[in-house]
């Protein structure tokens, strides 16, 4: 293995917010239910400062470099008010600066109960919204123990783009219990007509540790999901959308924190439960935060970091999981790049898999087919 530049690769940071009004039965996600469906000003504050006092642990795996961009998750982080995270992004730039027009994305659900005027949100310094509605239809919607209804989702993206966000992602799920087809493309249909400029589209999958691994819904088959792809792919790509990773389609400017994921860049973490990942000269290394909120408060911040190096045997797949989700992929010298490992070692591999057509036939790109795409698990496999 080489010896790496960690100044050449993007670095990005992400804030993980544990709290939601009320958990979700599909949702595998660290959140938790907040008390009352809403944090008192002495958790926020507490909270804010232990993230804080965790960001200044990673300030050495900066490197010279600025902040690329920022991505807050959940939970629920428009529980946390815009006053709150002006504070935040203020403390982090004295100890990081961030580029010029960092990307800084805040996930919000559409109820008003649960977050500030996205007004206050653009005024603090987030730029980009990602408002979680998964449907428009308010009886799938109660399925899924979510708390808004279709008119609060419409009314969310109203309110943003009133707002002034130039950039709103729009989460949507389907192959919901028992929803057809017709109900599929309507919920992109009203994403789109509304003014989503980018939409994050995905399968509900069942997870384990959720309340429906336990009590299994009824799904549609898999004939109904299959046309339910087809023809969600078909009306996006009509409407002007680009399909440029497996779930996502944008109409404007693709994410850029999640595009540094997908390139194998590199991102601190703050958070209970946030997990990050580093380049130092002598190798890429992944660490982990404390999961449950209680103990992420309670510990000191060293006590944090759950640091392990990406072995040479798992860099190939670590990568491939990556940038192969990309439609496009990447360019071949990243690997190299971003990995410190020769390309030219996995010929064999690259080669078996482009002779079965599921990579493309181009020694400048790493890209999967579109029969590749589809059986993506399997090309994946191949670099283990």
């Amino acid at each position: 293995m080489k010896s790496l530049i960690p100044t050449d690769i993007p670095l990005s940071l992400y804030i993980h917010m544990p709290w939601c009004v009320r958990k979700c039965p599909y949702c595998d996600f660290n959140s938790h239910a907040v008390p009352d469906g809403k944090l008192s000003l002495d958790l926020e504050q507490e909270y804010l400062q232990a993230l804080l006092e965790d960001f200044k642990t990673q300030t050495q795996f900066a490197q010279a470099r600025k902040i690329h961009s920022v991505f807050i998750g959940g939970g629920t982080p428009s529980l946390i008010s815009a006053q709150g995270y002006q504070w935040l992004f203020t403390q982090l730039q004295a100890l990081i600066a961030f580029e010029d027009g960092c990307e800084i994305t805040l996930e919000a659900n559409p109820g008003t109960v649960e977050h500030d005027p996205f007004a206050d949100y653009l005024a603090a310094g987030i730029n980009r919204l990602s408002i979680g509605v998964q449907s428009f239809n308010t009886a799938h919607l109660q399925k899924l123990g979510r708390i808004h209804s279709n008119d609060d989702a419409i009314s969310a993206i109203a309110l943003a783009r009133e707002a002034g966000f130039q950039r709103i992602n729009v989460d949507l799920m389907h192959g919901l219990p028992e929803q057809t087809i017709e109900q599929a493309l309507q919920d992109l249909k009203l994403a789109v007509e509304h003014g989503a400029t980018h939409i994050s589209w995905y399968q509900l999958t069942i997870e384990p540790n959720t309340v429906f691994f336990r009590t299994q819904p009824i799904l549609p088959v898999d004939d109904v999901l299959e046309e339910i792809q087809a023809q969600g792919e078909a009306y996006l790509t009509a409407q002007g959308f680009v399909n440029y990773e497996v779930s996502a389609w944008r109409k404007e400017l693709p994410s850029a924190h999640n595009l540094n994921y997908w390139q194998f860049g590199d991102y601190l973490a703050i958070g209970a439960g946030a997990h990050g990942k580093v380049t130092l000269p002598d190798g890429v290394y992944r660490f982990q935060k404390t999961r449950l909120p209680k103990d992420y408060l309670a510990k000191v911040p060293a006590e944090h970091l759950q640091f392990k190096a990406i072995s040479a045997e798992e860099l190939p797949f670590e990568f491939m999981m990556n940038a192969l989700r990309l439609n496009d992929g990447v360019d071949a010298k990243l690997y190299a790049a971003r990995t410190g490992l020769n390309l030219a070692d996995m010929q064999d591999i690259l080669g078996t898999l482009r002779q079965r057509q599921l990579l493309q036939n181009d020694p400048n790109r790493l890209a999967c087919t579109e029969q590749g795409h589809v059986f993506l698990n399997s090309v994946l496999e191949a670099f283990l």
